[in-house]
């Protein structure tokens, strides 16, 4: 793996936990909103890294060029799903989101669960972001090296 490589990794858990962390905002800011459905994001490894994908990798690379499989790794955004999570309802005949019957549905996003998972989120922001920050360093160190 180059260092090109590992930036292209952080650079993309950068750009991905950045949308992550929208999704989550917009979720705790849309908790009192009348019939918001919170949404759920979802992420995508670049790479197969399971068993069956690796053992094949290893299998088409290994045994045909003898070289060992070359990942490039990395996370990808790949939208957003609403939570199916049945909200309450409840009566409020003159609202204008009311049903035909009266109801308003309410919000079904959960606070702490939000919350929660902003703050993980954040967590691999830093994470994508001391990785970026290793990498530059080692590059430095490589290039004070090669001047002496």
């Amino acid at each position: 793996m180059t260092l090109i490589d590992t930036l292209n990794i952080g650079a993309s858990g950068l750009h991905t936990h950045a949308l992550r962390m929208d999704v989550h905002a917009k979720n705790i800011a849309n908790i009192d909103t009348p019939n918001y459905v919170r949404k759920i994001p979802v992420l995508y490894s670049k790479d197969d890294v399971s068993f069956e994908g690796m053992l094949s990798r290893v299998k088409d690379n290994v045994f045909k060029m003898g070289a060992l499989p070359h990942i490039t790794g990395g996370v990808t955004f790949g939208g957003v799903v609403e939570d199916p999570t049945e909200s309450d309802r409840i009566y409020k005949p003159g609202h204008p989101d009311a049903d035909e019957y009266g109801y308003v549905r309410i919000s079904n996003v959960q606070p702490m669960v939000d919350i929660a998972d902003a703050h993980k989120t954040s967590r691999a922001y830093e994470a994508s972001m001391a990785v970026v920050t290793i990498t530059k360093a080692m590059t430095q160190k490589a290039a004070e090296i090669g001047k002496g």
